[in-house]
């Protein structure tokens, strides 16, 4: 059975310390994550904050920043493909040793909370042996099996979950209709696209961890 782990991480032991100090109050969300490699490790995600020149700016001088292509752009947020390298190394070392896999993460100048999923409890046992006998500062959330009861936040941020829940109160899933995207929009003080996007991710992650990660109750 496969065993999950949700932890919180300070900054400097994980990624983009200078840019999110640079520019605080940017939020990221890491949408997915390709680690296969141990020298390096390719996120996927979105970025909100209210200043992308800068924002842009401190990625070229990010020590763990090698590469960085933009996918796409609303008013409020912007979707990435980083790879991470430099003194993320060890973390991703550990994770890869161990067949760790990064399913989410949220990133802010005040750290970053991240939920890793391993083959069983022994691999996550020993994954925890290895990062607490390297120093890192990390504080366990919580840690689960794919059939233990599910935490009530199914993996959404707080902003997805207060999305849905908007979503669901104004009848937005309810047949007919009792609301359109562009009216919830404007109750929620934010454009048209960036709440499509918002509720496609959010849908996407509530099926991750209830469907998907949990395999239906069957052995990972």
């Amino acid at each position: 059975m496969a065993a999950i782990i949700e932890f919180d991480l300070p900054t400097e032991e994980f990624a983009l310390e200078e840019t999110l100090t640079t520019v605080p109050g940017t939020q990221i969300e890491i949408e997915r994550v390709v680690a296969d490699d141990p020298e390096q490790i390719t996120p996927y995600m979105w970025v909100r904050t209210d200043d992308f020149e800068a924002f842009e700016a401190a990625l070229e001088d990010d020590p763990t920043v090698e590469s960085v292509t933009r996918f796409s752009e609303t008013d409020e947020e912007r979707s990435y493909q980083m790879t991470w390298t430099g003194s993320i190394d060890f973390i991703v070392q550990i994770l890869t040793e161990h067949h760790g896999t990064i399913t989410h993460a949220d990133g802010a100048d005040d750290g970053w909370n991240l939920r890793v999923v391993f083959p069983d409890r022994e691999s996550l046992s020993r994954a925890h042996d290895a990062a607490q006998e390297a120093g890192f500062g990390f504080d366990v959330r919580t840690i689960y099996g794919t059939e233990d009861p599910r935490p009530v936040r199914h993996g959404l941020t707080d902003g997805q979950r207060d999305t849905l829940v908007a979503a669901f109160e104004s009848g937005y899933f309810t047949v007919p209709r009792e609301t359109t995207l562009e009216e919830l929009a404007d109750q929620r003080d934010t454009s048209h696209q960036a709440l499509s996007e918002q509720l496609r991710r959010a849908t996407g992650r509530l099926v991750e961890s209830t469907l998907i990660t949990h395999g239906d109750g069957e052995d990972a």
